[in-house]
């Protein structure tokens, strides 16, 4: 049931009725995407906010002939163009299907519908509330740490990254080259 997996997704930041998910349900529709498949292309507006059912898609920036990857997101996921969908302006954001996916989709339209009842003004807020810390933790930690001590948190984190995300995608969202990375996961695994 797609609506109780909504309401476990959310529930550890604010725990709403079923009900809640199920009225949010019936206003998403199901999409997929093949694998490299642009989700959000960089130059337009965002239309919709997704939640992922299956499936890995990266957020990027095109930076100096290359992509820069700015996040990951995984089952369980809310994800979307922010900047883009709140102001209404295009934004230079793409999302991108990194394996074949499957996602709830929500129109604007239908998202100022639900911010218009008390408990989707709660969760919206509450939903940005903790997007906002976890990109606040990103910048700090970019800031703040080695590239090994960042690539490590995300290997305890989020062991199946390897796996599932190609190695210029995980080099990219640690501001590392690929070859600074295949040197950290050597020395790792090699230790002296």
């Amino acid at each position: 049931m797609i609506e109780k997996k909504l309401k476990e997704a959310f529930d550890p930041y604010y725990n709403a009725p079923l009900e809640v998910w199920s009225h949010f349900y019936t206003l998403c529709d199901e999409v997929s995407y093949t694998k490299n498949e642009k989700i959000k292309e960089s130059g337009f507006r965002a239309k919709y906010g997704y939640f992922l059912l299956e499936g890995v898609v990266g957020s990027f920036v095109w930076k100096k002939n290359n992509y820069a990857c700015l996040d990951f997101f995984f089952e369980g996921d809310f994800f979307a163009d922010d900047y883009s969908l709140t102001t209404g302006l295009p934004s230079d954001l793409e999302l991108i299907a990194l394996e074949n996916v499957v996602a709830l989709q929500i129109s604007k339209k239908n998202i100022n519908i639900l911010k218009e009842t008390p408990i989707g003004k709660t969760l919206f807020l509450v939903g940005e509330e903790q997007d906002n810390a976890k990109r606040e933790k990103q910048r700090m930690d970019l800031m703040t740490q080695t590239a090994e001590e960042r690539y490590l948190h995300v290997l305890h984190t989020r062991k199946d990254i390897l796996k599932r995300i190609p190695q210029k995608h995980i080099a990219s969202y640690l501001g590392i080259t690929k070859q600074s990375l295949s040197r950290i996961r050597r020395k790792i695994s090699c230790p002296d």
